[in-house]
């Protein structure tokens, strides 16, 4: 694939990911803060729907050979604890990476903040990774992959990842249904 290709595939992707950020309003502070409180489940629903295509999508673009995988080691230790900081950046901000440049462009303020501050956190890590490296690298699986566990192609795992996670989005939409957390009226109009 040659790099202008990545690059359009990017920018399309990236205009994907943006529109659906902004029709399911996941990028709204109180959205994220809802789902970190288990109040809201959009925000869960329309990643797991992500997590879904893009498997599917990576299924197809490998069997086609437009792309391989490359999957990162498995660091227990550091994926627990960057996770943990993480999810109490996120509950704090009402902000992801993910999210953070959509909330400035919709003239959140408050996100640039967040944004400045993910910046000085990843510089300050940058000068800590050496002293960090010897605690965080423990506990080193390698690279693992369901594939390679299963002995299944990948395809096939794309395939049974996207109906599982088909069966979870439809009971969490049974016993949270998406008009409800989004404040539909009663017609089933949602609230300006």
């Amino acid at each position: 694939m040659s790099v202008f290709s990545a690059i359009l595939i990017g920018i399309l992707m990236g205009t994907v990911f943006g529109f659906a950020l902004e029709k399911s309003r996941v990028f709204e502070p109180g959205m994220i803060v809802g789902q970190m409180q288990l109040r809201n489940f959009i925000m869960l629903k329309v990643f797991l729907t992500a997590v879904a295509v893009g498997a599917l999508v990576l299924a197809v673009m490998t069997s086609m050979g437009w792309a391989s995988l490359h999957p990162k080691g498995a660091l227990y230790v550091a994926d627990v604890i960057g996770g943990l900081i993480l999810g109490a950046g996120i509950a704090l901000a009402g902000a992801c990476p993910g999210t953070v440049l959509a909330q400035i462009g919709a003239g959140y303020r408050d996100a640039l903040f967040v944004l400045a501050g993910g910046i000085a956190g990843a510089t300050f890590y940058g000068y800590l990774d050496p002293v960090l490296a010897p605690l965080l690298k423990t506990l080193d699986a390698g690279k693992i992959t369901f594939a390679d566990s299963f002995g299944l192609p990948y395809w096939f795992l794309a395939v049974l990842l996207a109906v599982l996670i088909g069966v979870v989005l439809f009971i969490l939409e049974k016993v949270s249904p998406w008009r409800v957390e989004m404040g539909a009226d009663v017609d089933g109009d949602l609230a300006p």
